[in-house]
């Protein structure tokens, strides 16, 4: 695979496209996961979700990386699925921890890769073919990488108490 930043671009325009599953997927998450943590977490909607994506796609160093996974992951396919299992959720955990941010966003958009990873399955590919064993990792990692980026959670609305003044 060869990355050029003509490829970084095309990577950017299709995670834009993927919109219309990825942010059904965001707000599935994040309702579940509201009511784990008994909590209401705003929706996102299409437009913050691409805005986001941009803001992802800005960042060349984080680009060319995020465009990097974001290719493999559309292609990876093993032969009888079960032994690329591995490779496919090391690269959609990265994947969702890289669009989240910094810690401890990062290792959130990772957790919650997993959690969003178990409740997709292939058949809500949003109308697309799924050939590639990856696609639905692919799909898990931009919305948990999406939903712990993008504000909406209460406890992130406020300065952490334990911030120290120096």
């Amino acid at each position: 695979m060869r990355i050029t930043p003509a490829r970084v671009a095309n990577e950017h325009v299709w995670v834009r496209e993927r919109a219309p599953v990825v942010v059904a997927l965001i707000n599935d998450t994040r309702d579940a996961l509201g009511d784990l943590f008994e909590t209401e977490v705003a929706h996102v909607d299409r437009e913050q979700y691409r805005e986001h994506v941009d803001e992802v796609f800005a960042d060349g160093d984080l680009a060319v990386n995020v465009a990097a996974l974001v290719a493999l992951l559309r292609d990876l396919d093993v032969e009888d699925d079960y032994p690329g299992f591995v490779v496919d959720e090391l690269l959609g955990r990265e994947l969702a921890g890289m669009i989240a941010g910094t810690q401890p966003l990062r290792l959130l958009g990772e957790a919650t890769f997993h959690y969003a990873d178990v409740h997709i399955h292939p058949d809500e590919s949003g109308g697309q073919s799924v050939d590639a064993a990856g696609l639905d990792d692919l799909d898990a990692a931009l919305a948990a990488g999406f939903q712990t980026r993008i504000p909406g959670w209460r406890w992130r609305e406020s300065e952490s108490p334990f911030g120290v003044e120096g």
